[in-house]
C-alpha cells in the first residue's frame, strides 16, 4: 500500500481541505521526484477562491502552482539532475507536440499541464514531474525567492515584447506582486521614469523600494495628469496593466506609437475599448500570459540578485496556516506571500 502524505486540496469555489494523498513514485524514466519547499500565492489563487469566482479550477486536485523544491529522486533517463539539487518548476509547461507548440507558440499549448490549477500541484510534500519542466538553481538560492519563478517568468517574457530601452519612461497600473515585478524589471532595464498607480499605501511604499520614481494614489490623484506632468505632456513610452480591468486607462497614458501591455487576468472583466483613439495614435497593444521558455533565464535572474525580489516577498507563512496566507493575499496588505511546507 502506498505511503501517504498531507496535501491541500481544492474542493470547489471558496473551499479547500487538508487531506491524505499517496506519495507518488517515479513511473516514467524521464520523471523527477521533487520534495516541495512550498508555494507562493498567486493573484489567480485569490481569484479562484473569490466569490463570485474569477478564475476556474479543477475540484479535487492538489492546489498550488508557484512551487519549488529539491530533487528527491530521478528517473533512469534524467542525467542533468541529482538528489539534493534545488529546482524551480514550470507548472504550465507545454507539451511540445501540438500544432501551437510546433509553430513556436508554447504559451498557447493545447495540452498545457497547468499544475496546481487543473492538475495536481505543489502544496504537498512530494510530487513527480517530467524533467523538461524542472530547472536547477544554485545551492544557496533562497527557497522563498525560488517560489517567485513562475510569475517572474511570465512578467519577464511579456516585458520583452515591449522592447524597453535605457532612458524610456513607463507607467504601471497596480503594485501587487505582479506590478512590483514589472516595476523592478523596468528599473533593471534602464527606464528613467517609472510611475506606479496603486490605491494601497503599503504597496505604494514597496513600489518605491523596488524602482518606482513616483507613486500615485488613484483615489486622490489623476494618473493621466501625473503622467503628463512627468513627461512634459507627451505620455510614457510603455504602460503596463497589472490589475485586470484598466486596459483603457493604459491606452490614454502612452504617447502616439506607445506600447501597452495587458497582463492582469480577470475572466469577468470586459472593459469597453476606445478603438478610434487606438487607431489614430497607432498604439501597440500586447497581451502577456505565460512565460515562453523563460524559466532558465528566471533561475539565473533569481540567483544573480539583480532584482530586489527580497523586497517583493514580504511574508512566509506555513502551509498549516494556509487560510491565513490566503486572507493576507486577498487583503492586499502584503507583497508576495510564500507558503512553506510543514504538513
Amino acid at each position: 500500500m502506498a505511503e501517504m502524505q498531507k496535501a491541500i486540496i481544492y474542493k470547489g469555489p471558496g473551499e479547500f481541505a487538508y487531506e491524505d494523498r499517496p506519495i507518488p513514485e517515479i513511473e516514467d524514466p524521464d520523471d523527477v521526484k521533487v520534495k516541495s519547499y512550498g508555494c507562493c500565492i498567486c493573484g489567480t489563487d485569490v481569484n479562484i477562491f473569490a466569490t463570485p469566482q474569477k478564475h476556474p479550477c479543477e475540484p479535487g486536485i492538489i492546489f498550488g502552482h508557484e512551487f519549488c523544491g529539491e530533487v528527491a529522486e530521478v528517473g533512469s533517463n534524467v542525467k542533468n539532475l541529482k538528489p539534493g539539487d534545488k529546482v524551480i518548476i514550470d507548472p504550465h509547461g507545454p507539451c511540445g507536440e501540438c500544432d501551437n507548440c510546433l509553430a513556436g507558440l508554447p504559451e498557447a499549448c493545447e495540452n498545457v499541464s497547468s499544475r496546481g490549477v487543473f492538475s495536481d500541484g505543489g502544496l504537498t510534500n512530494y510530487l513527480t514531474i517530467p524533467k523538461k519542466f524542472v530547472y536547477k538553481v544554485g545551492p544557496d538560492t533562497d527557497p522563498a525567492l525560488m517560489g517567485m519563478a513562475e510569475p517572474l517568468a511570465g512578467c519577464g517574457c511579456a516585458l520583452e515584447k515591449l522592447n524597453v530601452h535605457v532612458g524610456d519612461t513607463a507607467a504601471v497600473l497596480g503594485a501587487g506582486p505582479i506590478g512590483l515585478m514589472f516595476t523592478a524589471l523596468l528599473a533593471a532595464s534602464g527606464c528613467r521614469k517609472i510611475i506606479v498607480s496603486e490605491p494601497i499605501e503599503y504597496r505604494r511604499k514597496l513600489a518605491l523600494e523596488v524602482g518606482a520614481t513616483r507613486v500615485v494614489n488613484p483615489d486622490e490623484e489623476d494618473i493621466k495628469e501625473v503622467v503628463k506632468e512627468e513627461t512634459d505632456g507627451l505620455g510614457v513610452d510603455h504602460a503596463v496593466e497589472a490589475v485586470a480591468a484598466m486596459l483603457v486607462d493604459c491606452v490614454y497614458l502612452v504617447h502616439p506609437h506607445g506600447k501597452v501591455l495587458q497582463y492582469g487576468d480577470d475572466r469577468l472583466a470586459h472593459p469597453e475599448f476606445p478603438v478610434a483613439y487606438l487607431l489614430a495614435n497607432e498604439i501597440e497593444v500586447y497581451g502577456g500570459y505565460l512565460g515562453k521558455y523563460y524559466m532558465r533565464k528566471v533561475g539565473q535572474i533569481i540567483e544573480s540578485g539583480v532584482l530586489p525580489l527580497d523586497k517583493i516577498l514580504t511574508h512566509v507563512i506555513p502551509a498549516s496556516r494556509y487560510q491565513e496566507a490566503l486572507d493576507l493575499a486577498a487583503s492586499r496588505q502584503c507583497g508576495k506571500v510564500f507558503v512553506s511546507m510543514d504538513l
